[in-house]
Formats: structure tokens, sequence, C-alpha cells
């Protein structure tokens, strides 16, 4: 019983049994690997969660001078996506044809963590870039919600997971916002670019867990997905004035009467000028922004006087500079009637805010 076993499973020549002798012993390694890491992580939870958190956030510090960490993590969403789409016809052709058995425990772990390696790559990014008293609050928040269900066990595993629809938009929304992130710093794509390029590839994505609202697949379903995803995108474009620009921040603002153009340096900031004072010189709004090497980009400097916006300018960036890309407006023309409370928010092209500077006329 045992040779003819044995026949059946391995064939008669001397190099074919040789080789199939190889692949059982390769079979049989991988399968004790898989174990063991299994064991490792159901005995040692929290070093999933630490791993992640310490990585992420290595990554952020580290990804000015290897982009091809970004580039990584993108990708590694993808794969990891593709993987939760597929996972049952997967896990049963690899059992089918080289017989690896991979435990469940282990896949799952793997999926966390993806969702907290990514989640701690960006969010420093959007902590920084976010205007914490605007629309763009919610989002970061939001993200940092969702880290905190990657991180938390019970949450993640009792209410995330079993949720599957849930479970793939939360998958798409990690991807959205590691794409914003991932984008500009790879290709070197403009905000407005690298957001539309976001938005469509997370919509695609998300069809899956649209789909899940659908008890029964017909035509009608179909409709009814595909008009959920025009929804789905359709907000994420009108609401882009609530995303920060992930990789664009201010390192330093000024409203000054004079600046220095040789040293590009402004003169006294001001938080508050007469009319009188306002009306002589004009005023000069300073920024310095922080972009990914080698990324040129059009901003503006939007002026609002008590909430009305009365000029929009544009400035030409570039990347790559460490203190940031030093810029101003000079504006000269004010209304006769100036008193009150200005704003000159710096704004992308898509319509995401970067950051906002404030000063006051008074008589």
């Amino acid at each position: 019983m045992a040779s003819h076993s044995l026949a059946l499973a391995c064939p008669v020549s001397a190099g074919d049994a040789l080789y199939c002798e190889l692949d059982m012993s390769l079979k049989s390694r991988l399968s004790s690997l898989f174990e063991l890491a299994s064991k490792l992580i159901r005995r040692y939870p929290g070093t999933v969660a630490l791993f992640g958190f310490c990585s992420g956030l290595a990554s952020f510090v580290l990804v000015e001078r290897q982009a091809g960490l970004a580039k990584f993590i993108a990708a590694l969403m993808l794969v990891s996506w593709l993987w939760l789409m597929l996972e049952k016809s997967l896990r049963a052709g690899l059992e089918h044809r080289f017989g690896w058995k991979v435990p469940p425990p282990l896949l799952r772990y793997v999926t966390q963590m993806v969702h907290q390696e990514s989640l701690f790559f960006i969010i420093p990014f959007f902590f920084i870039t976010t205007t914490w008293n605007s629309g763009q609050a919610a989002f970061t928040v939001m993200l940092g919600v969702a880290a905190l269900v990657s991180l938390v066990d019970p949450l993640y595993y009792k209410w995330l997971a079993p949720r599957r629809w849930v479970y793939l938009a939360f998958h798409a929304l990690t991807l959205f916002a590691v794409l914003l992130t991932a984008l500009p710093i790879i290709f070197h794509l403009s905000t407005p670019q690298s957001y539309v390029w976001a938005l469509g590839i997370a919509v695609v994505l998300a069809l899956p867990s649209l789909g899940g609202l659908f008890a029964s697949w017909n035509w009608k379903s179909v409709l009814g997905m595909l008009a959920l995803a025009a929804v789905v995108g359709l907000a994420g474009w009108v609401g882009r004035t609530w995303v920060p620009p992930a990789t664009l921040w201010l390192t330093d603002v000024a409203v000054t009467m004079t600046l220095d153009d040789a040293s590009r340096e402004p003169g006294n900031r001001l938080r508050e000028l007469t009319s009188q004072q306002l009306h002589g010189n004009g005023l000069y709004a300073f920024t310095a922004i922080n972009a990914p090497r080698g990324l040129k980009e059009r901003i503006y400097h939007e002026w609002t006087h008590n909430g009305r916006r009365v000029d929009r300018i544009p400035l030409e960036i570039s990347g790559g500079r460490d203190a940031g890309y030093r810029a101003w407006t000079h504006k000269r023309n004010f209304p006769e009637q100036a008193e009150g409370k200005w704003r000159v928010r710096v704004m992308t092209e898509a319509g995401q805010m970067i950051g906002m500077l404030r000063f006051e006329v008074v008589e």
C-alpha cells in the first residue's frame, strides 16, 4: 500500500523522483513556516500594531530621501486589495497547485498590518497639511479614527471585518489617502492630477463594496451599483476642499509691509494695521511652501475681505527646498473702506487649501 501510494505521488524516473522529493520538502517547509508565523502572531498580537506604527512613522521621516518607500506602500495596498477580492480562489489555487495551506489568521494579520502601515504612513502628512479651523479637520479626524480601528483588534475583527462591504470601503478610503500622498512624490504629479487619479482608482476599487449593498445580482443592481459609484465620485470631487493637499504645507508665513528681494525675507510681521498704512505702500503676503522634490505647481493667494473674495493671484512654486519654496504677492489696490478682517487663503488649482494668513485693518 505504501509503495503503491508512493508510485502515485512521484514519477518513475530518477530525475523526476528527485524533483518530486524536493518539491514535497519545499511544501513541507513552507507549511511549517506559515504555521510558525501564525502561532507567533497569535501569541504576540501587539507586535503587529507596534510594527505598523513604527514603520509608518519611519516611512514618513525617510520618504523625502527614499521615495521608493511610498511607491512600495501604494503597490502593497493594491496587491492586498486584489487579495481581498480573490482571497478564496487564490487560497484554493495555492493549495491545489502547490499544496500550500496558508492559515486564515496569518492572512488576516497581514492585511491588518497593511492597513496600519499605510495609515501611519499618511497621517503625519495630513496632520501637518490640515487647516484645522476648516472642513479639512473632518477628513483628517476620519483617517485618525480609521487608524484607531486598525489598531484595536476587537473593533477591527469583530465590528469591521465581518461587514465585508464596510471592510472594503475602509480599504478604499485608506488606498485613496495613500495615493494622494504617494503620487506627487513618485510621479511628480500636481495636486489636481493626483486628486483625480486617486479618486478614480478609489472609486473603481470600491465597486465591490458597493455591490455588497444589493441582495442579488441583476441588471437593476448593476445599474444601481454604477449610479452609487458615480455619486461617490461626484461627492469626492465636490468635497475636495475638505481634503488637505497631503504633500504641500506651509513652513513660514508673514503679512508685512516690506520684503527684501535679495534675501527673500519678509520685514516686520503684522497682525493689525491701520487703513492709512495699508493704502501707503500696499501689503505683502509671504509664504514658504514645502513640496516634494521635482514637483512644479501653480498655487493661488486668494485675498478675502470680511468673507468676500476680492483678489486671486497665481504663483508658480517648485519643490525640493527643505525650508520651503518662498513666494509672495504684493497687493496695492485695496478698497477705500478696507477696515475689517482680511484673510489670504493659499489654494491649489484643485481648490484645496494649503493654509491661511490673517490680519485686521482698523481705523
